[in-house]
Order: C-alpha cells, then sequence, then structure tokens
C-alpha cells in the first residue's frame, strides 16, 4: 500500500539526516585537531518503483540514501608555533610515518624527538624521510628520521681563501727579515686553521714586494706550536709568489712548499694550500686579490677546517631538509622529510589519530621531496589548522535539522491517514 510504503520513505530521510548530524558534528568536535580535513555528506536518490517498466517517467521514489562521505582536502591556514619539530604542508602531500600497523599517512605535523633521538608523533609513529650520508647529501634511502651525530668530529684545514689589495707602490727595496716579520714585511693578514686534532691555529701571512708585478709571501706559526720551533719567534711553514699583470690582476700564483708541523699530536706535513683566487693563467679573472694603488688591505679570509663540536640546535627549511647545528659553527643536513602524493586523496581511508592509509580507490602512494613532483612546501614552526568553518557546519547543522523534522512529518501524515484507513470498519 502506497500509504505504509510513504512512512518507509520517511524513514530513509530521517535516517539519512542522522548520518549528516553525525557527520557535521565530527567536523565540529575536531575544529581545534591538528591536520583535520572537513567532511561532507553526498546523497543519492532510491527508486523502489516504475509505472512503466523499461520505459522512461511515472517512477516512484523510496527515499534516500547516504551514498558516499568525501574528505575534503582543501588547505588548512598556517598556524605559527614555537617548536622547531611542528611542521606543516602547504599544498599538495602527506607525511609518513610507520608504527606498529604499518605505513600510515597525515597531514598532522606536530612531531617530536623521543629518548632514541627519533622523530615521531604524538602516538609514537616514527616520521620517515630520506637519510643523508655523511657529507650530508641526501640519498634515495628512506627511513626514520633521527638525530644519531651529537658530536661532529674536528676537520683539519686544507685550504685557505684569502681575499685583499697589495698596494702597487711598496717599495721592492725592503728585504724581509724572518727574525722581524712584523717590521720588514709590506704587508701581513692572519688566519686560524685547524690541525688534525681540531686545535685551533693562528697563521700569520706575510707579503713582501720583491719586484715590480711580484709579491713573495710567507705563512708563518707561532714557534710554540710547530716541531722544533722556539717560543716568541716565527716559523715559516708555507712559501710562494703572486705575479700581476699592468691592470693590476693576478696573473700566476705559485706555491714552493707547504707543510705544516704543528706539534702536539697533530699529523705531520699538514698540507695547506693558499688560495688567492682564479688567476688568469688558469682561466679565471684574477679579481680576488689585486694589485692597485690603494693601502693593502684583506677584504675576507675563509677556511674549511674546524674544531670538534656538539650539537647546538635543529632546523628544518622548505625543502624539509633538517640539519643540525653544531657548536664549532657547522650545520650538517641529516635528512630529508618524505611527502607521499595520491592521485585520488579523497579515497584514502580514515584510521583515526588523524592518519589515513592507501586504498584501492586512493591509488598507490608516489614519495617524493617537498617542492618536487607537484607536492608542497614544508615550514618549520608551524602546524596546519584544521579546515572546520564553525559557522558553516552550523548552517548545515540547521539545513539536517529541518530536514530531519520534515520527514519526521511524511511519517506523521502517512500514520495518520492509516488510523483513518481503519476506522473505516468503525465508520
Amino acid at each position: 500500500m502506497g500509504i505504509l510504503s510513504s512512512m518507509y520513505t520517511g524513514v530513509t530521510g530521517m535516517q539519512g539526516q542522522g548520518e549528516a548530524l553525525s557527520i557535521y558534528g565530527d567536523n565540529i568536535a575536531n575544529a581545534n585537531t591538528t591536520g583535520f580535513k572537513v567532511s561532507r555528506p553526498e546523497f543519492s536518490d532510491v527508486v523502489a518503483k516504475s509505472l512503466k517498466g523499461l520505459l522512461g517517467g511515472n517512477q516512484i521514489g523510496r527515499g534516500t540514501r547516504l551514498q558516499a562521505v568525501n574528505p575534503i582536502f582543501s588547505q588548512g591556514s598556517i598556524v605559527q608555533t614555537e617548536s622547531a619539530t611542528d611542521l606543516a604542508i602547504s599544498g599538495d602531500g602527506f607525511f609518513v610515518i610507520n608504527g606498529v600497523d604499518g605505513r600510515s599517512f597525515t597531514r598532522n605535523g606536530a612531531f617530536h624527538f623521543d629518548k632514541d633521538g627519533k622523530l615521531i608523533n604524538a602516538d609514537g609513529y616514527k616520521v620517515q624521510g630520506f637519510q643523508a650520508d655523511e657529507t650530508g647529501k641526501v640519498t634515495s634511502k628512506m627511513g626514520d628520521i633521527s638525530v644519531d651525530r651529537t658530536v661532529v668530529d674536528a676537520k683539519r684545514t686544507s685550504q685557505v681563501d684569502l681575499f685583499m689589495n697589495l698596494d702597487l707602490r711598496a717599495d721592492k727595496a725592503q728585504v724581509f727579515d724572518p727574525k722581524r716579520p712584523e717590521q720588514t714585511a709590506h704587508f701581513a693578514t692572519g688566519a686560524t686553521v685547524y690541525d688534525s686534532a681540531g686545535t685551533p691555529h693562528v697563521v700569520t701571512v706575510y707579503f713582501n714586494k720583491t719586484d715590480d708585478g711580484v709579491w713573495t709571501w710567507r705563512a708563518m706559526a707561532k714557534g710554540e706550536e710547530v716541531v722544533g720551533g722556539k717560543k716568541d719567534e716565527m716559523v715559516e711553514q708555507a712559501k710562494g709568489t703572486l705575479t700581476f699583470d699592468t691592470d693590476g690582476r693576478l696573473k700566476e700564483q705559485k706555491t714552493d712548499k707547504s707543510a705544516f708541523n704543528f706539534n702536539k699530536g697533530a699529523i705531520p706535513d699538514q698540507e695547506i694550500k693558499f688560495n688567492f683566487g682564479t688567476d688568469k693563467k688558469s682561466g679565471g679573472t684574477g679579481v680576488e686579490v689585486t694589485q692597485y694603488g690603494t693601502k693593502s688591505e684583506a677584504y675576507k679570509t675563509i677556511q674549511d677546517g674546524s674544531t670538534a663540536g656538539t650539537l647546538a640546535g635543529l632546523t628544518f627549511n622548505d625543502d624539509g631538509m633538517l640539519t643540525a647545528i653544531y657548536t664549532n659553527g657547522e650545520n650538517i643536513n641529516l635528512a630529508q622529510i618524505a611527502l607521499a602524493k595520491f592521485e585520488n586523496p579523497e579515497g584514502m581511508f580514515k584510521m583515526g589519530q588523524n592518519r589515513f592509509r592507501e586504498s584501492r580507490n586512493s591509488g598507490q602512494a608516489t614519495i617524493g621531496a617537498p617542492q618536487a613532483g607537484g607536492r608542497g612546501s614544508v615550514s618549520s614552526k608551524t602546524i596546519e589548522s584544521s579546515t572546520t568553518d564553525i559557522a558553516n557546519e552550523f548552517i548545515n547543522l540547521m539545513t539536517a535539522q529541518r530536514n530531519f523534522q520534515a520527514n519526521s512529518k511524511v511519517i506523521s501524515v502517512a500514520d495518520e491517514m492509516m488510523q483513518d484507513v481503519l476506522n473505516l470498519k468503525r465508520g
């Protein structure tokens, strides 16, 4: 009977709107859940009877059903925090985490390090990334992101780069005396270098003009710091010549010797190359070290050694690179955050705890580095807030409530009509 079936039609409407209320309520409940993505109900109608068989028209509907609950992966607001391990994705992608139930994916980047130095989320799932080798170069090997280099070894100096000008007007008749280097050199500049044990040594480089456009340089160390040296005297450890063209640019550089014999456990004959830029003979411009008619002056000195250092801090950049900062000034890359991208992220399976798992509908995860292959960027000291819009969800709640009331009215009207039918016998 049509009256009875109309009651079941109203029931489907009430059931559907009740499920919609649950979905909207879940969105509101997760308004403060980091990385949460709102979902929306999608309904379809139910056709129970066609009055003309396969012909179109004259079909009676039998209500509605909840066909799908689809998450909407829109970008959440990026909120600043004070934790360096808080990460947020701007754009497409998911963090990859490993736990007791295998690999899963999340947009919640509220991470921290555990007692073993592993980067984990609040549930203890380990964050995955691409590992770096000993030199800090990121490899394709993927695994747990961890900090296992709390101490970095000392690195002996192998090269010193100098940038300067030597005064063209210097008197070439002045003769250098190794016993009185400060008084007999035309110019001197210092550089701190490190031996194989990481001990710093101040080396002074003295310059003397020996001919027009020709300068001799000598790198000298303190006598008490080298083998066979005496206190309060300077010992020559390296020597070479610089030749300039008529334009004042470095034409050629030569090194006659370069073997430093620091004492107190350092390796003997430590070679330190003194580099004065790219001279013209080597195909360079020769402008790093010049000979102009202005005062001799050193602009910059760079050397590649360091003492041993301990971990002082950690930082992430927009490429998701985890870099360790050490007390000796060294910065070493440890790992790079891995991001997973899906062809259909709406088809992923929700696992709770802000986690998703890939499914047949979502397709297989394509994992790579941030800002590569259409993946978003990763920012440090930020988290992605929930995409819940409270005002919009309240409107959805009120709409679902009105629809629920309207469907309940269908049932009450059908019930009154059924009562009229039962009363026919009494009449």
